[in-house]
């Protein structure tokens, strides 16, 4: 099953209170009117999109994984996918709107700041996509892994992700560069799984000062769980 979803203004939200404390702006500074200003616009222009599939597992060895006649290689996927049979595949983006509309700005300031807001408007859409996508599947506890994400799992793996999904690019506008990058940057794609415990890419990463962590590292997971 494949589906697309789109995610337009109106029901895009996005937390002024956040917003503010990330671009370190205050409500009764001189800043705040534009930042508000450049918000309001964005929902406006606003159209997230996201397109998924229902997968199945239908092989795994110590390094791969075959998913509906794909294969990835990792390790780690492997391992994480040992007690599922049904996947499923994800790309969600900002969009050619917002990505145009944040390189549009002519002030360096207020490019800096639409780009902060497209950033937030993509994160929100992520949670709010996957909430759904799991009480939709009936998912109680699920988690993520994306490619490029960690060495063990590399960015050129996009291109069987790309492969599982299909035209990614004519169903939401999304394509992959020659170094595996997508278009626009304001994308997010992976594998979407359930999983009983909680499972962080950030977990096996040792990148210090990422402002993306969601967990700390742990130096002992990889050796305890995942080295051959």
């Amino acid at each position: 099953m494949l589906a697309k979803l789109v995610y337009e203004g109106d029901s895009i939200t996005i937390d002024m209170d956040q917003l503010c404390k990330v671009l370190h702006v205050k409500v009764e500074g001189p800043h705040f009117a534009k930042v508000q200003e450049l918000a309001l616009a964005a929902r406006k222009i606003a159209a997230v999109k996201a397109v998924y599939k229902l997968a199945f597992v239908e092989a795994k060895g110590e390094s791969f994984v075959t998913i509906d006649g794909i294969t990835f290689t990792s390790r780690v996927l492997s391992i994480n996918l040992a007690d599922t049979y049904r996947v499923f595949p994800y790309v969600i983006t900002c969009g050619t709107e917002l990505s145009d509309w944040a390189k549009s700005q002519q002030d360096m300031l207020d490019k800096y700041y639409a780009d902060i807001i497209t950033e937030m408007i993509l994160k929100n859409t992520r949670q709010t996509f996957f909430k759904q996508l799991d009480e939709h599947w009936g998912l109680e506890s699920t988690a993520n892994m994306n490619p490029g994400s960690l060495a063990d799992w590399p960015i050129t793996e996009q291109i069987p992700l790309f492969n599982l999904i299909g035209n990614v690019e004519n169903m939401i506008g999304v394509r992959l560069t020659e170094s595996c990058l997508m278009v626009p940057i304001k994308s997010v794609s992976g594998i979407h799984f359930p999983k009983q415990g909680s499972w962080e890419n950030c977990q096996l990463c040792p990148r210090e000062g990422c402002p993306g962590r969601k967990a700390p590292y742990d130096e002992q997971l990889f050796e305890e769980k995942f080295k051959l």
